[in-house]
């Protein structure tokens, strides 16, 4: 299926575009984990399930995740702790 394969590149590269484009930094990292998860369907596609498994695993989801925390703690006011006792109400 050549016609599949040339959609998937077409795709992991409009999608890695996105992800280096994009303004908005929620978006960018959304659109990093999609471009991880394409590019496991890729490594499938080039029958090398090991890679495409540690891909998923590692390049989409735990980097994903870090990214995804860390922007949550970018987002928090400056100097705000999530243990500080006098923040509770």
């Amino acid at each position: 299926m050549p016609w599949l394969d040339l959609l998937l590149g077409f795709t992991l590269c409009i999608t890695a575009g996105l992800a280096l484009i994009a303004r908005d930094m929620f978006r960018a990292v959304i659109m990093f984990i999609v471009f991880g998860l394409l590019m496991a369907v890729a490594w499938v596609r080039l029958q090398a399930p090991d890679i495409a498994l540690a891909e998923a695993a590692i390049g989409a989801g735990l980097t994903g995740v870090l990214l995804l925390d860390t922007l949550g703690y970018l987002r928090r006011p400056f100097g705000s702790r999530v243990d500080d006792p006098e923040d509770r109400s």
